[in-house]
């Protein structure tokens, strides 16, 4: 492996790790440090910064050295990323996850939308995202992020559950058993219209954004 590729897979260790390290371990004396807010402007912080540096080890890396998976590897890859794209834009919304005062009342509530589908549904859009990039193939300064991105997601979704069961208690107990870690695919279909048309609208988007910024066509701009 390259000089390169090793910066990028020490920027990615940083990026994940920095994650894990200030979200479980490290998080309560950082509060007690910084307090509650000193701690979201420091997390952010070193989340912006080793961010920065995936993103100039990705930029030097090479951008072909695989052989990649062809036109059938391009047809799984888009097919990966509409759910993706459909559970990351409905996970917005009446997520017990994200930290508002509504949340342990979101908790009990009923799951809708794309909480049918898992508890996580911003990590598993991740995680497939990260899997539709490794299905293709093309590089390995690619596949070392979407690597990166995909254990980021799924572990953190795990350690998560175990951070919200301390900080919520019994709310997120009934969360917990009202919704499922792994995802039930077939419930996506009803998750309603609204997370279909945003996600819809996404995955558009950000599948033409691959051509200005990488000038690759992607998703369903490959074929039109």
């Amino acid at each position: 492996m390259n000089e390169a590729l090793l910066n990028l897979v020490a920027a990615n260790t940083a990026f994940v790790g920095s994650h894990f390290v200030m979200s479980h371990p490290l998080r309560a004396s950082m509060v007690k440090a910084f307090g509650e807010m000193g701690f979201q402007v420091v997390y952010s912080l070193v989340s912006l910064a080793t961010l920065a540096w995936i993103y100039f080890a990705f930029k030097a890396a090479p951008p072909a050295d695989l052989p990649g998976s062809g036109e059938i590897g391009w047809a799984i890859a888009t097919l990966l990323t509409l759910p993706a794209m459909v559970l990351l834009a409905g996970s917005v919304v009446g997520n017990p996850a994200m930290p508002t005062p509504q949340a342990a009342e979101q908790a009990r509530e009923e799951p809708k939308g794309v909480f049918k589908v898992t508890r996580h549904p911003m990590m598993w859009g991740f995680a497939l995202w990260a899997l539709s990039h490794i299905v293709i193939h093309y590089s390995l300064r690619t596949t070392i992020t979407a690597l990166a991105i995909g254990i980021l997601a799924l572990v953190g979704a795990k350690l998560q559950d175990r951070k919200k069961e301390v900080l919520m208690g019994e709310a997120w107990a009934q969360w917990e058993s009202k919704t499922s870690y792994w995802p039930r695919f077939g419930a996506l279909f009803g998750a309603g219209a609204l997370p279909w048309a945003a996600g819809l609208i996404f995955f558009v988007f950000f599948s033409w954004l691959h051509m200005p910024i990488g000038d690759v066509p992607a998703g369903i701009w490959r074929w039109f």
